[in-house]
């Protein structure tokens, strides 16, 4: 069992799932899900997803987008890799991304409750323990490597750096997104 953050040679880190958060602005607006499925069942959070075999986490944050709320988001950008390592042993790359806007209809699906929050009252509560941390600095305009140590899906410790966004963005668009370029 993995104790602290201490413990994880990140730089030598083996991921087993890869993953992807696209938060679409509108001014001081985000949109957020209920996630009514799978993973995160029942928080609020961000359309994201599992990346595919051969698939980039930029085309992943597009296809889930799509696939959950029917945007299609427009110019992202990546601005966050998120490190989760659980103590069981599970390890989960994140790769967040922003657009500034979005084409197509919104729309409820069997995986997500759509809904546009404003940025300055987001739900903490009710979304996973480390969104409070990398969130709001992401929504800023920083561009974040967070690393967090997660036990039974609680948060025990973080850390997080303030990163070159153009390094990001080369990572995201990578075909081996389980490689990180930190």
């Amino acid at each position: 069992m993995i104790a602290n953050l201490d413990e994880v040679d990140f730089e030598h880190w083996r991921v087993d799932d890869t993953a992807t958060l696209t938060f679409v602005r509108d001014g001081s607006l985000v949109l957020l899900i209920h996630k009514k499925r799978g993973h995160g069942a029942g928080k609020i959070n961000a359309p994201g997803g599992k990346v595919e075999p051969g698939e980039s986490a930029l085309d992943c944050a597009r296809r889930e987008t799509r696939e959950e709320v029917g945007l299609d988001p427009q110019a992202l950008r990546c601005v966050a890799e998120l490190r989760f390592q659980e103590t069981n042993g599970y390890a989960m790359r994140g790769f967040a991304f922003i657009a500034d806007s979005a084409s197509g209809q919104l729309v409820e699906t069997d995986e997500a409750r759509p809904f546009w929050c404003p940025i300055a009252t987001l739900p903490f509560d009710a979304m996973w323990d480390d969104d409070r941390f990398w969130l709001p600095r992401i929504l800023e305009g920083e561009c974040i490597v967070g690393e967090f140590l997660i036990h039974r899906e609680r948060l025990l410790e973080h850390r997080l750096r303030r990163v070159d966004c153009r390094l990001l963005g080369a990572a995201s668009m990578s075909a081996r997104p389980d490689r990180s370029v930190f």
